[in-house]
């Protein structure tokens, strides 16, 4: 599968990338930095590396073609500027993505953004008022990306995968469900974020579902 990756040159990115790689995966790197990527990325016979900024069209444009699917790790930064710049940037994703006939999204989300099928969790609850006074931009941009995905994607194929603290840790094992349900752990590996990211590209069983994801 040729898959469009978007936030590569990130920590969480950079893994995806060599696990879709690892997976057998073509893959297209759309970066505002490409010069980030480390050599045995940006060397790999397998990678095509495009430069561009997020909301401009025309280029991501380019980068989509003969893309099957779009995995993105991004994602806003404590010191987030206004105007949900990340939110906007996925309208035009949605927008080209259309234009070129690609359905499969699977985004990176967090807790800040609500599902219906999630149930009152006070650690949960607590951690999402922490960042929505202590960050408020960027609690914004990430709760508006979900808003966009599902109703301007609402034709796509997407996933959202919702992610708690993010660890550096080795273990792959991850666990799924919904906030509420009393399984759901503070913590999950990067690693076991990229193990997701590729193995729902493989089983889509998380169709049009943001899922919550964390250690077991």
């Amino acid at each position: 599968m040729r898959v469009l990756v978007l936030g590569g040159t990130g920590s969480i990115g950079k893994l995806v990338i060599r696990d879709l790689l690892e997976a057998s995966h073509a893959v297209v790197v759309y970066a505002r930095s490409p010069e980030k990527l480390p050599d045995d990325i940006a060397s790999n016979p397998n990678i095509t590396v495009v430069k561009g900024e997020l909301a401009d069209p025309a280029a991501l444009s380019g980068a989509l073609k003969d893309v099957e699917a779009v995995v993105s790790s991004l994602g806003p930064s404590r010191n987030n500027p206004p105007g949900n710049p990340i939110a906007k940037g996925y309208s035009v994703l949605i927008q080209c993505m259309r234009e070129a006939g690609i359905k499969r999204l699977i985004a990176l989300g967090t807790a800040s953004i609500p599902d219906e099928n999630d149930k009152k969790d006070t650690t949960f609850w607590l951690a999402v008022q922490t960042i929505k006074f202590g960050a408020h931009h960027a609690y914004t941009d990430i709760v508006a990306v979900g808003e966009t995905i599902r109703k301007e994607g609402a034709d796509l194929d997407w996933t959202i995968a919702r992610v708690p603290i993010l660890t550096n840790g080795q273990t792959r094992e991850y666990q799924l469900g919904y906030l509420g349900d009393g399984k759901r752990n503070t913590t999950l590996t990067r690693i076991g974020y990229a193990t997701f990211i590729v193995d729902e590209l493989r089983l889509n069983e998380w169709i049009k579902k943001a899922p919550f994801i964390s250690v077991p």
